[in-house]
């Protein structure tokens, strides 16, 4: 069954949490967190979004984004 088409709402605010295969960690290297944060940035005006508050650990991520 295909998933059902998402609806955004302007202003609307989204907890996205992203976590590793079985848990295991998405971050590796010690630079790799900075360079997550400068694809955030890259992509966040492109998809119209901007991020409230963030946590990053080393298997999963938490993202609170309003869209705009």
């Amino acid at each position: 069954m295909a998933r059902q088409t998402r609806i955004h709402y302007e202003g609307a605010i989204y907890h996205v949490m992203a976590r590793g295969n079985n848990r295991e960690d998405i971050f590796l290297e010690p630079n790799d967190k900075i360079k997550y944060l400068n694809l955030i940035h890259r992509y966040k005006q492109r998809y119209g979004f901007e991020v409230l508050a963030y946590m990053l650990m080393n298997n999963h991520v938490h993202l609170l984004v309003r869209i705009v």
